[in-house]
């Protein structure tokens, strides 16, 4: 197994498989200088200004005269004079592909009356604002099963009751886009599968207003909604009573369950990466996408999101496009990130992260284009705005911000009951009510962090597992965890904190 390892023929770059030392010699180049794991090193001398190719696609331009063997990271390469604005072919469709032939496998889910197939069976007390936070989280903290384990001791059917706060829902405009997505996301929550009912609590004189929350998302109460107001209920204490008389009366229905075998068809994947590093797009990453190629051709759903992320990489995305108005969406998707990071006196190129940096990425292009190959190479069918509902089947995108807390969130919104969440660097996350699968991308963060991680893709870096073998053991880990085995993330309580809406606009 050679130290360095060659993407494609085309490429300007090759990568430290582990640490080289000046004067290691790697095809018909000596390495000059200390090359980290993970780190790039030039094939041949590059002049300034000169594109540079990883993946056969441009992940920068040089900033200064590259010699061959050298060290290629933020020293010596940027995105160029245009921030990373430069011609891509979107060829719209050209990569379509026939329909692949379809697969059956099953997993034990929770069949609900819509039809619909939960993964997890929770209670949710949602706020509809900041001011009611502390008494929703009081409601749920009564049915802990660390601190009060009478409370669900004759509901084992039950994985918990989560209480999803947030720090947003006043000081905004009442009709403007942060309401609307913020009225979407606690919709989609609200109607999730993976919950057999919710409750919402709110204050009473906030701008999200409950009822006017109720009529925009054409929701009603009923047996699996509750909602209520702390000033109209007469205080915390009573707010908080009620709210545990309510949970407590859903229990023995939300209990009356069963695990039967269901169509995978039925599971929606939010596909995610934080923490990157330079292995990113060469193992977890692809080994995520071969797992959302199986996982399509069971009839199954997988969401790619994070925009400003795919920025660099989007052209690869449109030639899959199912149809060129689903190409043109995602476009103009771009567009409107490149006029909200201006107008907000940033650029697109505001990552990657130190830590992505200390892993190997040093552009948003470069970084953009090992991101996109969580989604695997079938068609893309269509895209969302955040927090939309999925309804279509297949590879689909949904436009959200990067910050993986706040991607994640749209995603289960949308219907996701189920996350993967490839890493390089760590990651401690977790996503009630849909459980987090974490794939770290190389082994020395797995021998690390292992009580994290789910899945090992260093192995792929390793040689001792191929993209495709990989795709299959997370494919059957998801098909697991769907089932009911715990993320690593569940044993350690993870999911309640990580509920992040997306924040747009002025805070008034």
């Amino acid at each position: 197994m050679t130290p360095f390892i060659r993407l494609h023929p085309a490429d300007d770059v090759l990568i430290a498989r582990s640490q080289l030392v000046g004067g290691a010699q790697a095809e018909n180049v000596t390495v000059k200088g200390l090359i980290p794991p993970g780190h790039k090193f030039a094939t041949h001398d590059i002049a300034a200004g000169e594109p540079v190719r990883r993946y056969n696609q441009i992940i920068g331009f040089a900033s200064k005269p590259i010699a061959a063997g050298e060290h290629v990271h933020t020293h010596n390469l940027g995105v160029g004079p245009n921030g990373g604005d430069f011609a891509r072919d979107y060829a719209f469709g050209a990569d379509v592909k026939p329909v692949p032939a379809r697969k059956e496998a099953t997993f034990m889910g929770i069949p609900r009356a819509d039809g619909r197939v939960a993964t997890r069976n929770y209670i949710g007390i949602l706020s509809s604002v900041n001011c009611s936070a502390t008494a929703a989280r009081a409601i749920a903290d009564h049915f802990s099963r660390q601190t009060n384990p009478g409370a669900m001791k004759d509901f084992p059917m039950v994985d918990g009751v989560v209480a999803l706060t947030h720090g947003t829902g006043c000081g905004m405009d009442t009709e403007g886009m942060g309401m609307q997505i913020l009225e979407r996301t606690l919709a989609g929550y609200a109607t999730h599968a993976n919950f057999w009912g919710v409750l919402v609590v709110g204050l009473g004189c906030e701008a999200n207003q409950i009822n006017a929350w109720l009529a925009h998302s054409s929701l009603r109460e009923g047996d699996t909604l509750k909602v209520f107001n702390i000033q109209d209920t007469g205080g915390t204490r009573k707010t908080v009573e009620r709210g545990i008389a309510l949970v407590q009366e859903m229990l023995p229905r939300a209990n009356d369950v069963k695990r039967v075998p269901c169509s995978a068809s039925h599971i929606t994947i939010g596909l995610q990466c934080g923490g990157s590093d330079g292995y990113s797009g060469i193992s977890a990453n692809p080994a995520l996408g071969a797992a959302v190629d199986l996982l399509v051709a069971h009839g199954g759903t997988a969401i790619l999101s994070e925009t400003p992320e795919i920025y660099g990489a989007e052209h690869l995305l449109t030639r899959r496009a199912a149809k060129r108005e689903v190409g043109e969406k995602l476009i103009e998707r771009i567009h409107w990130w490149e006029h909200y990071t201006k107008v907000n006196e940033g650029e697109m190129n505001n990552n990657p992260s130190p830590g992505n940096k200390a892993g190997g990425l040093t552009t948003i292009l470069e970084k953009s284009l090992g991101a996109v190959a969580k989604g695997g190479t079938t068609n893309l069918e269509a895209v969302y705005e955040y927090a939309e509902p999925v309804k279509a089947h297949g590879f689909v995108y949904m436009d959200t911000p990067g910050y993986d807390p706040v991607s994640a969130t749209g995603q289960v919104a949308g219907g996701a009951n189920m996350i993967c969440f490839t890493t390089g660097r760590g990651s401690a996350y977790g996503c009630a009510p849909s459980p987090s699968l974490k794939l770290a991308t190389n082994t020395a963060l797995w021998q690390r962090q292992e009580e994290d991680m789910d899945i090992n893709c260093g192995e792929i870096i390793d040689g001792k597992a191929s993209i495709q073998e990989m795709g299959q053991r997370i494919f059957e880990l998801v098909l697991a965890t769907a089932s009911g085995e715990a993320s690593k993330s569940e044993k350690h309580g993870y999911g309640q904190n990580e509920f992040v809406p997306w924040q747009v606009g002025a805070v008034m």
